[in-house]
């Protein structure tokens, strides 16, 4: 189960420098999560002041 982030994100970008598979981009209006990249660590969820990465 990959993880997606919710609309609460901010854009810091904490989540991206994070990610050690390099699943998380900048998207159009926040960043996104590439579900067949995404292994479901949970290290973006770790760092997010928002918790807006979430387990789908």
């Amino acid at each position: 189960m990959a993880y997606k982030i919710l609309d609460t994100c901010i854009n810091c970008g904490a989540c991206e420098a994070e990610c050690p598979e390099s699943a998380i981009s900048q998207g159009d209006t926040q960043y996104v999560i590439d579900a067949e990249l995404c292994i479901d660590c949970g290290a973006c969820a770790d760092v997010c002041p928002v918790d807006a990465p979430q387990p789908e």
